[in-house]
Formats: C-alpha cells, structure tokens, sequence
C-alpha cells in the first residue's frame, strides 16, 4: 500500500514525524499462509470461505471503515477520512467489484461486513507451501541480528538503543542482513516475473512463464495478507489510541508525534504493547524505528514540491528528497 494525506490542524501543532518499519514484512505475511497446490477451480456465485486459497469477484465498496469490529462482539467509531483503504493499492475506497485474494475478503468479513462474491477461481489443494521458506529466513534474520547486538527478548527501549547504529558494528553482517531481507522481498517479486528483454514482443510468451516458480496468485495472496497485516495494527492503533497515520509506504507507516521516539505514541504499558497494535522488536512482523523528521520539515518538503499528499513515509529515514514524488 502506497498512500499518504495532509496533516490536520491538530497533528501540525505537534512537533515530530516518526516512522515504523515492519520487519521483513513479506515474510511475516508468508507465515503460515495457505496457497494453492494445484490447479484453480471456477466457481459461480460461491459462498466466500477464509480458509480457501484464491481470487474472488466481489465488491468491498459497502465496507465502511468508520464503523469497524475491532474485536469479537466491539465495534469502533473512528475517522474514516484519516485511513487508507486495505482494499486498493493506494489506498483509495473501492468503487465496485474487484478481484481479491483471499486474506483480503477475510478482513472484510473480520471488521463486521457481509461478503458476497460473484465468482472466484478457488484452489481445494492447498497447503502451507511457504512456511519452510520463511521459517529460514527468519531464524538467519534473527541469528544475525543477535550477532550484531540486538537480541529478539529485548526490552522496547533496550531495544532502540540495540538498533541505534546496529549495522556499523560489524560491516560484513550487514551485508549478511542485507542479503537476507533482499531474498525475501526479491523471492516474492519472481513469482510474476515481467519479461526481461530478450526481444520479446507483446503477446508472446516469455521466459520466466515456464518456470515453476512463477505463481502471481501467491505472490498476490502474500501482498494482500502483507497489507492486512499493517491495517490491522494500524486500526488497532487509532481505536486505542485516536491517532491516525499520515502515510503509508508499503511497509513504512509515519504517525505525527510530541517526541521522536516510537515510543512517545506507541501505548506500551508496563513493557507490553497494545494486543494486534504495534510492538517493538526484531522477530518478522513486529516494527523498529524507521525514522524520525519534525513536523516542520514535512510541511517545507511538500509546500516546497507544491504536494500536500507527498508520501512522507518513503524519506522519513533521512529526510532527503532528491526531487518530486510521482508516487512510482
């Protein structure tokens, strides 16, 4: 998900921008996730099941996120205007029928909403393909982080001071990181490989479709359990909380605080997190500091570049913004 909006009068009298970054994020959406072992079926007017990898037709656009379940028998009442859409890419609220991905219509169900696909292409084989996938990722995620000095039983503030400068410590495992977290993302991305050259012409076939690995369907289950994921803490957060994100960059979210630590907002009580919200720590899935800008500098940045919806998540790290967002 890719959104962002203008800051109210409310959040421009606070003084900071601070930025969350989920852990290998992707990952944590591959998790324990079922997808399709064989061959889709086509299914006419079907009854929607969260348990059934596929691609359902069905229009989420009645879904009214300024009234949502946010537990069993609890709803929320909450600002509508100041939330993306977990149901476009970027963001926007859907205006009819699309195609979904499973984990995509089960949240729509999870926040209180009927669903009533018109057909779907549904996959009765299925598994948990991907665990082992992850389940290595993560231990060498977690083995080399610990190396570098960041435990995963760390205490929130113990491990902000953990992550302060964590890569300079020892280059080469940074690199090790840096490899892994590449594996994660880029392994998702090659299963809808576009064609890469070689002269291919529209219409033909290109190489990366033979492959075995090439499967768009998980790679598009595991986006949409990927930016359910986030919504989900992020509605958690502004249920509890009444503080709402100013932007969103895929797994990158920017809060307007009073101080520059994530814990200046997260609404930790006594070291334990808000249940479903945010929490602080190294395991996939859970979120370190990406960041932190002052307000101010956000307001200059898009005044400067004449964009009150510039996407501050994508230079909350640094700050530096080398020319407009074209939202790409």
């Amino acid at each position: 998900m890719v959104w962002a909006r203008p800051m109210t009068d409310a959040e421009c009298t606070l003084r900071y921008l601070v930025g969350l970054d989920v852990n290998m994020a992707f990952g944590a959406g591959a998790n324990g996730l079922a997808v399709g072992l064989g061959a889709p079926t086509h299914v006419k007017a079907p009854v929607f099941d969260p348990k059934l990898p596929g691609s359902w037709l069905v229009d989420l656009s009645h879904v009214d996120l300024s009234r949502v379940k946010v537990a069993k028998d609890t709803w929320a009442d909450l600002d509508s205007s100041l939330l993306p859409s977990p149901f476009t890419p970027k963001g926007e609220h859907p205006t009819g029928p699309a195609w979904y991905a499973t984990p995509t219509v089960a949240y729509a169900q999870e926040l209180g909403y009927d669903v009533a696909p018109l057909e779907a292409w549904v996959q009765y084989d299925n598994g948990r393909y991907l665990d082992g996938w992850y389940q290595r990722l993560r231990d060498a995620h977690l083995a080399t982080m610990a190396d570098l000095g960041v435990d995963a039983d760390l205490s929130p503030e113990d491990f902000l001071a953990a992550m302060d400068g964590y890569k300079d410590r020892d280059p080469e495992l940074a690199l090790v990181l840096s490899a892994i977290k590449a594996t994660a993302k880029g392994s998702i991305g090659k299963m809808r490989e576009r064609p890469r050259g070689e002269n291919w012409r529209p219409g033909e076939p290109w190489r990366a479709l033979s492959r075995p690995t090439w499967r768009p369907d998980i790679r598009a289950a595991v986006i949409s359990r990927t930016r359910i994921n986030l919504h989900r803490k992020i509605v958690k957060h502004a249920a509890f909380t009444g503080q709402y994100p100013i932007a969103v960059n895929h797994d990158c979210v920017v809060y307007a605080s009073n101080g520059p630590s994530p814990l200046d907002f997260l609404p930790y009580r006594q070291g334990k997190p808000l249940p479903g919200g945010f929490k602080l720590g190294i395991n996939p899935g859970l979120v370190k500091h990406e960041g932190t800008q002052t307000v101010l500098w956000g307001e200059q940045v898009r005044e400067k570049f004449n964009a009150p919806e510039l996407n501050l998540a994508r230079f909350i790290k640094d700050g530096e913004i080398t020319n407009a967002d074209n939202g790409e």
